[in-house]
């Protein structure tokens, strides 16, 4: 497949002629999941076990399509739910990853799990192959909350999945906590963050629920069936989220992350610092520099084929582009972007541009710290509003 703009032919499938630049990201995107969630709109099939095993060869398949010698620094297991692929999975990749590629000494390899597909063979066969990081979907301890998102498992379910992989040796382990769940109050949200807090984990990200387009959850609000939380309380919440989470030691690196020095999630940095990672398996989305690709959401044509997952489509990025990009990601990070940065957005004196950051200045909403514009604390409270009018 060529690339193409506007029908102009501008080069071969990108992933065929990847730079050569060392410390790649890899992401692969596993489709199954026992019960489709309510509120998830990532491409995820249910009632799939007969094509789990073909799947999980066909990726094997996918990652040997890499050209040999390729670094990576961080590998990330999405779906759906990873832990659902054979126990004997983990070990052929990790024997596949040794073999062909170089994985820097401290590669951080993350697998998504939910937490009532854990077990004590399970996490020791992760360990084994290498994982050394696991997120647990863990989402709230509250069962009605949990009956709300349509989530499976039990809150009982999360301490024994913890305490399995701790057995295993996994030496790193976040969760992930919503709030803003229908029916929520704020005593549920800290009885969730202290639960958290209490298994130790090394980071938590926790996110405002979105009612994203044609998922279960947002028909249901749609008809009137559930009811949202105002947007007075998710201030609230996300307030009390932050101040529980610093008192623990999880300082706030992105809107929504939070870690212990150190434990920052290396491969989704790559996302928000607009770096190169590759992509394999159906619906995931790969960059290098200025070029993009997203893999089509077909499962059956993907185990069709061979060699690549056929692309969906596949994106140049003008310098245009990655600079308003590099900021409407940077920006959500603790770090902020360098002033010299939102200059080149064309934002100099008297562009409409300028106007807006000195507006936001103005309202304590951004602020300059060291040469780089930070949100500040107001700010992260309406963080996408903030971006959105300066872009």
């Amino acid at each position: 497949m060529n690339l193409t703009k506007n029908g102009q032919v501008l080069g071969e499938d990108p992933r065929r002629s990847p730079p050569s630049d060392a410390g790649f990201g890899l992401y692969a995107h596993v489709p199954f999941c026992a019960h489709k969630c309510h509120y998830c709109d990532f491409y995820s099939l249910v009632d799939q076990h007969d094509r789990v095993g073909p799947f999980a060869s066909r990726l094997l398949a996918e990652l040997k399509c890499i050209s040999s010698g390729t670094s990576f620094d961080s590998i990330f297991f999405g779906g759906g739910t990873p832990t659902m692929l054979p126990i004997d999975f983990w070990a052929s990749w990790g024997t596949v990853l040794a073999e062909r590629f170089h994985c820097s000494p401290d590669c951080e390899w993350t697998v998504e799990a939910n937490p009532e597909t854990i077990t004590p063979q399970l996490a020791q066969a992760m360990v084994e192959a290498g994982v050394n990081r696991v997120s647990l979907g863990v989402q709230s301890f509250s069962p009605k909350a949990l009956q709300t998102l349509e989530r499976r498992h039990n809150p009982e379910s999360v301490p024994r999945a913890v305490e399995a992989l701790r057995a295993a040796g996994m030496s790193r382990l976040s969760l992930d906590l919503i709030f803003g769940i229908p029916g929520q109050d704020l005593e549920v949200v800290e009885h969730d963050l202290s639960e958290a807090i209490r298994l130790n984990p090394n980071h938590l990200s926790v996110y405002g629920l979105i009612y994203e387009p044609n998922t279960a959850l947002t028909k249901r609000r749609d008809l009137g069936l559930v009811q949202p939380c105002e947007q007075e309380f998710e201030a609230e919440a996300y307030e009390l989220v932050v101040s529980r989470l610093s008192d623990a030691g999880l300082h706030r690196y992105e809107v929504s992350n939070f870690a212990q020095p150190g434990e920052e999630c290396r491969h989704n940095l790559k996302y928000w610092r607009n770096q190169s990672w590759w992509s394999l398996g159906p619906s995931s989305s790969g960059q290098f520099s200025d070029v993009r690709w997203k893999n089509q959401s077909r499962l059956d044509a993907y185990l069709a084929s061979s060699g690549w997952c056929p692309l969906d489509s596949v994106e140049l990025r003008t310098p245009g582009l990655h600079r308003a990009e590099r900021f409407l990601l940077g920006l959500r990070l603790e770090e902020g972007i360098g002033v010299d940065e939102f200059d080149e957005l064309e934002a100099g004196p008297g562009t409409s541009r300028h106007q807006s950051l000195q507006k936001m200045l103005d309202g304590h909403l951004l602020h300059i710290k060291d040469g780089r514009l930070k949100l500040t604390n107001q700010g992260y409270l309406l963080a996408d509003q903030v971006i959105g009018e300066l872009l």
